[in-house]
């Protein structure tokens, strides 16, 4: 499995408090099934000013613990960015980061109160080559009282990102609630766990994976955990939901290009 959402880099934002507590992190991760995790740490001035350049070398650090520890996890730079007016700016000067240095990212709205013109404003950062990742919309405070604009940002062409936790009950019943319809309502394109410790919001998507798979078919459940996260650190468009179809990438188009990474570990 692909994990793309984690606060796994230590001592960087609310998730990992030191070295030991994300290797700990990550061996529950390999423990549970996922093979590829992104370190995505809160960009989200004042109350955390990440850059990427931090981030990228805390990810080396990382990657360095992990070979020295034997933890066989792949890393990925990334970063959970909050909304700003100035976020195309910042992705474009690399001090906020995409999954992987591709067009996707992970796009954090406010949790108590909905942006206005939000769907405008997705719009504009798809027409400028950014392709936002939404993170956890089922936690949101305002899907309570603007469902219908939460289903219309889903069906504008972002991808939605369900967390793991939110489907297995850990945030209570009306997350629950609001991760099984949509999820029923063919609003969701991956899982992720997003990760913030060992122990109480702790790396591992099976149980929601099979929960999906439990609803919506194994195929589906798959797609949430490996095939849409490889398409999109692959740097692919998605196909649209309930498409058996992923869009090829320029190396596959090529084959005299170098497969890279991904392509080694899953044979593409």
């Amino acid at each position: 499995m692909i994990d793309l959402h984690s606060h796994i880099l230590p001592g960087i934002d609310d998730g990992a408090g030191s070295v030991d507590q994300a290797l700990e992190m990550a061996r529950i991760a390999v423990q549970d099934g996922t093979r590829i995790l992104a370190c995505t740490p809160h960009i989200n001035p004042p109350v955390y000013t990440n850059t990427g350049p931090q981030i990228l070398q805390a990810v080396d650090q990382l990657r360095q613990a992990l070979v020295v520890n034997d933890i066989p996890l792949e890393l990925v730079a990334g970063a959970d960015v909050h909304i700003s007016a100035n976020m195309a700016a910042h992705l474009s000067s690399g001090q906020a980061l995409s999954l992987g240095g591709t067009k996707y990212f992970l796009f954090e709205p406010p949790h108590d109160v909905m942006p206005p013109r939000i769907v405008d404003f997705v719009k504009q950062l798809m027409d400028q080559g950014y392709m936002p990742v939404l993170t956890h919309p089922e936690r949101l405070k305002w899907i309570e009282h603007h469902y219908d604009v939460m289903s219309e940002l889903a069906n504008c062409g972002l991808v939605v990102q369900l967390t793991a936790a939110s489907l297995t009950g850990l945030f209570g019943d009306r997350i629950q609630y609001w991760s099984e319809r949509m999820l029923d309502e063919g609003l969701v394109d991956i899982l992720a766990s997003d990760a913030h410790d060992h122990k109480y919001r702790k790396p591992g998507l099976s149980q929601a994976r099979d929960m999906v798979a439990g609803r919506l078919g194994e195929e589906e459940a798959r797609k949430m955990v490996l095939d849409r996260p490889l398409s999109i650190l692959k740097g692919a468009s998605l196909a649209p939901r309930g498409s058996s179809t992923v869009a090829q990438t320029e190396s596959e188009a090529n084959p005299k290009k170098s497969p890279g990474l991904f392509g080694r570990l899953f044979n593409r």
